[in-house]
């Protein structure tokens, strides 16, 4: 069996389990197993597969008929252009939050040596980009999960970013004890309302963590905490950017405004749906 061969069936047999993307998932699989880019496959199409190859590549057809997230089945997801390990221990990092994060970086852009706190930082992904593309910042990225953790400190040792960041095991602003403050509270938080969560696709019900998808009956719960405690650990002019879900909007807003936050904007995703509360301590 060639690589073109092996492409063509993947592709109909994860058209046939339902798989959304089967064409591009297909692809991703081949180009891994073939250690090329998705470009070059038209260019290996007639390579031989030796039989180890055959079957590793039917394993992983067999994973994703079974819904198992691609970036589970490759080990790695793509954030900002940074590769990052994912594991079913954190949520798979989603292009949306990509937009939080060069968000954040535009505010933190004036500041010469800005702190910032990530909270349920999960792989790590909007943590070890800002230190990437922030030099001079340091980041504490916490999770409540100590295996997130673990690997979201493999992930900033793989991408040389180690030395800017600290990792604390903590619930929310728990991260924060003590009156410590910084410049910029970041989060991407669990905001699914826990009846909701069985309703969702098989790739996300099934394989990423209810720690990181469960926001309590109404989704609210980790803003609520946000809005009441997190002006109080920002510096003055230091602001609080979250993602939240859709429909979200006037309820989480409602939340800061009810907690008296001086300013209060909301940003849009890549479809034009509103997504990110940015609030400011004030000056």
């Amino acid at each position: 069996m060639t690589a073109g061969e092996a492409l063509r069936d993947a592709v109909l047999c994860l058209g046939q389990a339902g798989v959304e993307s089967p064409q591009a998932d297909a692809e991703w699989l081949i180009a891994d197993l073939l250690s090329c880019s998705r470009s070059e496959i038209p260019l290996r199409a007639e390579t031989a597969l030796a039989p180890k190859d055959r079957d590793r590549l039917a394993g992983w057809v067999e994973r994703r008929v079974r819904r198992e997230p691609l970036q589970h089945i490759l080990g790695t997801a793509n954030f900002l252009g940074y590769d990052f390990q994912v594991s079913a221990e954190v949520l798979i990092p989603r292009p949306e939050t990509e937009i939080l994060v060069e968000m954040a970086l535009q505010f933190l852009e004036p500041l010469p040596h800005p702190s910032v706190c990530d909270l349920g930082t999960g792989s790590g992904c909007m943590a070890v980009a800002l230190a990437k593309r922030c030099p001079g910042a340091t980041v504490i990225a916490s999770d409540l999960s100590e295996a997130a953790l673990r690997l979201a400190k493999r992930n900033a040792e793989s991408l040389g970013a180690l030395g800017q960041l600290e990792f604390r095991h903590a619930y929310g602003l728990a991260a924060l004890p003590n009156g410590e403050q910084v410049d910029l509270i970041l989060s991407n938080p669990p905001y699914i309302p826990t009846a909701e969560i069985d309703t969702l696709q098989p790739e996300v019900r099934d394989h990423d963590p209810r720690l990181a998808l469960d926001g309590g009956a109404d989704g609210l719960r980790f803003y609520r905490m946000l809005a009441d405690g997190g002006r109080y650990r920002l510096r003055r002019g230091g602001r609080l950017m979250a993602e939240f879900g859709d429909g979200q909007e006037p309820s989480v807003t409602g939340l800061f405004r009810q907690a008296g936050w001086p300013g209060l904007e909301v940003a849009n995703d890549l479809t034009g749906r509103p997504r990110i509360v940015v609030a400011s301590a004030g000056q």
